[in-house]
């Protein structure tokens, strides 16, 4: 009996095991009884993850750093408003909070330091340690710029905004009525996708959406079942090929021309003298014109010298 016992436990115990997983991120690693997971961010430290959500877009980033180091699998390499900025610096090692949001002040392990939102993208020049970043600066608006593979059948741009947001909320678990508007230019296969929350909402979090889907399109999926991201409109499914994606935050970003490349500054500063020339130029020519005018005016009591 107590062999029998031992063996339903066993077979218990296996199938427990075997039901342990992470759906959500493909290199967490699952055991116990409840399960739990977690992932290694740095040499002897395991992140705790919630895998019934999204991972959190800074536990990504430091796992992805963390196995870069170690030579192991990681990842391949028209703005809506005038204060978007796509992410230029590429990924770097964050320091997050316990939620897994990302800290203000980021220094990737450097003496170098930026500000950045809360996709974890920079919105300011960079500076040394003494750097202040006041607050994390809520991104509350993404554009997601993307371009499907040709396909055999037109498609019906009517039907696309409900086809992306469907795809959306199935594949990340995002409500669809964040997807705002979506437009689509079929001779270039680009479909532009305005996902926005309203300024102030802290639930909703934009980056993981964006940043899950940019892995998907990029054909590495953080997801454990490495499915696509491939909208259905009547029944034809979209591949996509490229992805942009451009942040808008609460707050405008801070750059300034410091941080511009020798190159930009010296186009920049010719465009200004050429502008200031050009003034200059008129201005000269007005001058001569109402010259001309007191002459004609005045008569013989202006004397002009030829």
């Amino acid at each position: 009996m107590k062999i029998w016992i031992a063996l339903l436990l066993a077979t218990f115990a296996v199938g427990a095991s075997a039901q342990c997983t992470c759906e959500s991120f493909k290199w967490a690693t699952c055991d116990g009884t409840p399960c739990q997971c977690g992932v290694m961010v740095g040499t002897g430290e395991m992140q705790n993850l919630n895998c019934s959500n999204l991972v959190p877009k800074c536990f990504l980033m430091k796992a992805e750093m963390y196995r870069a180091r170690k030579g192991l699998s990681t990842r391949t390499g028209g703005k809506p408003d005038k204060t978007a900025f796509v992410d230029n610096d590429g990924i770097y090692d964050p320091d997050c909070e316990t939620t897994g949001a990302f800290r203000a002040k980021q220094c990737n392990n450097t003496k170098e330091c930026w500000c950045v939102n809360s996709a974890g993208v920079r919105r300011t020049d960079k500076g040394d340690e003494s750097l202040r970043c006041e607050k994390l600066v809520e991104t509350y608006w993404v554009r997601l710029e993307l371009k499907h593979k040709p396909v055999n059948n037109a498609v019906d741009a009517a039907k696309l905004q409900a086809a992306i947001a469907t795809a959306i909320q199935n594949r990340y678990s995002f409500d669809k009525t964040f997807v705002k508007e979506v437009e689509y230019d079929p001779e270039a296969r680009l479909i532009v996708v305005d996902v926005k929350k309203e300024k102030g909402d802290r639930k909703a979090d934009l980056s993981r959406m964006a940043y899950y889907m940019e892995k998907d399109v990029k054909v590495l999926p953080l997801f454990k079942d490495q499915a696509k991201f491939e909208p259905s409109v009547d029944g034809q499914k979209l591949e996509m090929e490229d992805i942009l994606v451009y942040y808008v935050d609460e707050e405008g970003p801070t750059f300034t021309m410091k941080r511009l490349t020798g190159g930009v500054i010296a186009v920049i500063v010719v465009v200004i003298l050429a502008v200031a020339a050009g003034l200059l130029v008129l201005y000269l020519a007005r001058r001569r014109e109402r010259g001309y005018s007191k002459a004609e005016v005045s008569g013989p009591i202006v004397l002009i010298d030829f």
